[in-house]
């Protein structure tokens, strides 16, 4: 039950069909800056960012989620903010089936014909509840551990091969996974599917086992509550988006602290502010994980060399 401080505290807005009523909440519970000014510094931010371990240029960010949730759509959205217009380089839309067939590293570049940006964003097939479907949990260990090439042709039926055509067998730190993202549709939650969250389960423990820090991006948040559709600076007055962020976490195992909220480029011909400071803010957050990672393990070096 959500506590009220007086008659107006709390503005009903209705809430998708079948979800009951959404709530604007009198203060957002996080702080957003929605300026250029905040926009222009999160890319310079972005821009400027070196990992503390030097054999690593641009670490790799996995995104891993169902079919349809907006992989694909996020690199894409992340690749228009710096490009200064909305722009489509990975293949992404609507389909029952994964859309993406194979492993792709994408490299986002400063503007045109700038400098690629200190992040790969890495794209694997859709995960399918079924069995036999959709990315292969025993491809992602290959993954994660930095085996696969880029543009190897994903075989739901048979997970990879060493004997695979560019199959790494000495990975080296840079060829790794250094940050996991689950990209999970704000509208679906609610009704994952058993046999999806299974996988998810699964997956989640096989990147806790390697060690690699995790988050949650929360796409789709306009098309979850009217209330965002109206203004996306609602996002985080909204009870009911709020309320689908501990869900997720919940369910992902996650802290709140590690769910982000984004809204894609999909039907926009032109950018706007506010959707970049959050795709920005997402990627900072990544970024900030990635730091993470390397910390953690210059901190088991450190321990290895002092037992020595």
């Amino acid at each position: 039950m959500r506590l009220q401080q007086g008659p107006r505290s709390l503005l009903t807005f209705p809430r998708p069909p079948g979800t009951g009523e959404s709530t604007e909440l009198e203060r957002p519970w996080r702080t957003v800056t929605w300026e250029s000014k905040k926009r222009t510094e999160l890319t310079e931010s972005i821009k400027s960012y070196k990992p503390t371990v030097s054999s690593v240029t641009q670490p790799r960010v996995l995104l891993i989620g169902p079919v349809g949730a907006g992989k694909s759509s996020f690199f894409n959205s992340v690749n228009s903010v710096f490009r200064g217009h909305v722009t489509s380089q990975a293949i992404s839309g609507s389909s029952s089936t994964s859309l993406t067939t194979q492993f792709r590293t994408y490299s986002v570049k400063a503007g045109r014909e700038g400098k690629p940006l200190p992040i790969i964003l890495c794209d694997t097939m859709g995960l399918e509840e079924t069995k036999g479907a959709g990315l292969d949990i025993d491809d992602l260990g290959s993954i994660l551990k930095g085996h696969l090439p880029d543009c190897y042709q994903f075989n739901p039926s048979a997970p990879l091969h060493p004997e695979a055509h560019g199959y790494r067998t000495s990975p080296g730190l840079k060829d790794k996974i250094h940050c996991v993202a689950y990209v999970i549709d704000a509208s679906k939650v609610s009704i994952m599917p058993t046999g999806l969250e299974e996988k998810l389960d699964a997956i989640r423990r096989k990147v806790n086992l390697i060690g690699i820090p995790q988050l949650v991006l929360l796409t789709k948040v306009d098309e979850a509550c009217p209330l965002v559709k109206e203004d996306v600076r609602n996002v985080y007055k909204s009870g009911y988006i709020k309320d689908v962020m501990q869900e997720v976490g919940s369910r992902l195992g996650v802290p709140l602290s590690c769910v982000v909220p984004v809204k894609n480029y999909s039907e926009e011909l032109e950018l706007d502010m506010n959707c970049d400071i959050l795709l920005l803010s997402a990627v900072i957050q990544m970024l900030r994980f990635v730091d993470n990672y390397f910390d953690e393990l210059s901190d088991r070096m450190s321990n290895m060399q002092t037992k020595d």
